[in-house]
């Protein structure tokens, strides 16, 4: 087995084995040679070459997403760990584990005009859970200081650490952090940096190995329940007539049938699930905005709770934050193991537990169930809007809002659905979906950015089909995300090309004006048939409903190539029936 002959690289990649890190998202570059060279000559890791940083750094992203563990990405020095960003920043609010490994140059060699160089210690703040600013090496052969010495090696710091200081040290200090870095991100789930400065030669490697890390304790997370902080809260959970649980994004399967069953039983808990929290049962109350958006004020205080427990990601609805904020209820529980968002402003208990783990402690110790009408009431109100939602289907034309009805029937059984942000998610929220498909969206922060790119990483790591939804301006901003050797026949995209950014439309402002369209909803009249071309997908289209019906019975068929159905909506007519739909409804 060939390795690099730089004892950093060895260390990085040794410990990454130890860690059990198997998937490598590689960008091509000359700095981080060693890492490249060590990664891709042993059998043990999965590596891919991905050219554009920020579609590699979202592709690994959508692995980790699957897998829930760290996958590591890797870099050359400059300007290409900060191509990572956006992804880092979404790892980091969507709880997501990606290793950032960045090549560096010498610390003489930033600041005076080198290529490729700049400030890379601590480049990504407060967006990563830890940075693992490794230490240089010393090059074998250095016999004194003096002899050595350089003039630039000016700072006291530099010569200390460049001559004087032992390679022993050097070693323990660096496997030190990158072990550290390696445990925070697989036990608090998310992104981490280690950065690591090489000088030249970056290309010579030995057959052997020139360091030997010490052992660590891997460590185990053990969720620890506070049995005082249960009794409290079931004295005020049994005295409260309206309980409402309102759940972000899960992973599927994460809550038993079991705990789900007994919030079900409770006349006084309301619970409300998004698509993205992958939660079904009969009595909860899928598409939050069809209950919320044709309210008024007296309905508002009715449906107003005493108790509001929250567990998962982040909330798509906005229409629930607004609610919530304007009628806060009188205790706001989060149950996270990590941390807690005061999204209403009225959070005043963090549970330290996963969700799992806090009804487990939590729901045995429910003496009875408060008399109510609370979940009986809304049910009844949701069930009318469900009817009124059928029937407004029936009165529309092609819009994307049809769109969206036939594309989500059409989703195979039992297989994945990705989403894109912006109108994809928030057309997808409206409808209710079967239980067999398991829904992911990049909701950390929210950006049309990578979600293409995440999506291609998932069908890579999971062993189901997956099939992308996304808007027109999410697709061609992340197109080379396509770009990419490792996507599976079996993988769809759809693009709902409606030549702008529709969501715009439906906000405040002046519609149809040459500033609106150019500045706001900015025009377009792009099509993704060339991409597809050069890309190698088999590319379908349509522009009403039948055409997109006769589509959509073949779309889903074994192929040889991934495809992409492209299909186009009028622009000046989407906003006026999603509009008028929460009109309809009520």
């Amino acid at each position: 087995m060939k390795y690099s002959k730089i004892p950093l690289s060895q260390t990085v990649v040794t410990l990454c084995k130890t860690h059990n890190v198997r998937h490598i998202v590689i960008s091509p570059g000359s700095r981080n040679a060693p890492l490249t060279i060590g990664f891709t000559n042993d059998d043990f890791f999965n590596c891919y070459s991905i050219v554009d940083e920020r579609c590699a750094a979202f592709f690994a992203l959508g692995i980790a997403q699957q897998i829930q563990k760290p996958v590591a990405v890797v870099c050359t020095s400059g300007s290409a760990l900060l191509n990572y960003y956006p992804a880092i920043s979404e790892a980091y609010y969507s709880k997501i584990p990606l290793l950032v490994l960045s090549a560096d140059r010498p610390k003489h060699l930033i600041d005076i005009g080198d290529g490729q160089t700049i400030k890379q210690k601590n480049i990504y703040g407060a967006h990563v859970l830890y940075s693992a600013n490794l230490k240089l090496d010393l090059k074998e052969g250095h016999k004194s200081a003096k002899a050595n010495e350089l003039p630039i090696f000016k700072s006291f710091e530099n010569k200390l650490e460049r001559f004087l200081g032992l390679q022993k040290d050097i070693q323990s200090y660096n496997e030190h952090e990158i072990h550290e870095a390696l445990t925070i991100s697989g036990l608090r789930s998310g992104p981490v940096h280690v950065n690591c400065p090489f000088d030249e030669p970056l290309y010579e490697t030995a057959d052997e190995l020139s360091i030997n890390p010490k052992l660590f304790k891997l460590e185990n997370g053990v969720e620890k329940v506070d049995d005082f902080e249960i009794e409290s809260l079931l004295d005020i959970w049994h005295s409260a007539k309206r309980k409402m649980i309102l759940v972000g994004t899960l992973q599927p399967n994460s809550i038993e049938e079991k705990w789900l069953q007994d919030l079900a039983d409770d006349d006084s808990v309301l619970v409300f699930t998004e698509t993205t929290s992958n939660l079904h049962h009969p009595d909860f109350l899928p598409g939050i905005d069809k209950i919320i958006a044709p309210l008024v004020e007296e309905e508002f205080e009715t449906l107003q709770p005493e108790i509001l427990l929250t567990f998962g990601g982040l909330i798509v609805s906005k229409k629930i934050k607004v609610f919530l904020r304007a009628y806060s209820p009188q205790h706001h529980w989060h149950v996270d193991l990590l941390r807690a968002n005061d999204t209403f402003f009225c959070l005043d208990k963090h549970i330290r537990l996963s969700p799992n783990r806090f009804f487990k402690a939590f729901l045995p110790k429910v003496t009875h169930y408060t008399k109510s009408d609370y979940k009986a009431n809304w049910l009844s109100v949701w069930q009318k809007r469900r009817k009124m939602h059928e029937a407004y289907l029936k009165t529309i034309p092609f819009s994307d809002f049809s769109v969206f009805n036939s594309l989500l029937k059409s989703v195979p059984k039992q297989s994945q659905l990705q989403v894109g942000n912006s109108s994809a998610i928030r057309y997808t929220q409206l409808f209710q979906l079967r239980k067999d498909i398991e829904v992911f969206c990049n909701r950390g922060t929210s950006g049309i950015d990578g979600s293409t790119s995440t999506a291609i990483g998932a069908a890579v790591a999971t062993k189901k089909r997956v099939t992308f939804i996304t808007g027109d301006l999410s697709f061609f901003y992340d197109s080379n995300a396509l770009w990419n050797n490792y996507i599976p026949n079996s993988f769809r995209i759809i693009v709902v090309n409606n030549e702008g950014g529709g969501i715009f439309r439906i906000l405040p402002g002046h519609k149809n004006t040459e500033n609106f369209d150019t500045f706001f909803e900015t025009k377009h009249h792009l099509t993704a048939i060339n991409l597809c071309e050069m890309h190698g997908f088999e590319y379908h289209k349509a522009k009403d409903g039948i055409a997109l019906e006769e589509e959509l019975q073949s779309f889903y068929d074994i192929s040889k190539k991934p495809k992409l159905l492209e299909v186009f909506t009028p622009s000046r007519r989407n906003d006026d029936i999603l509009l008028d739909y929460f009109k309809y409804i009520k």
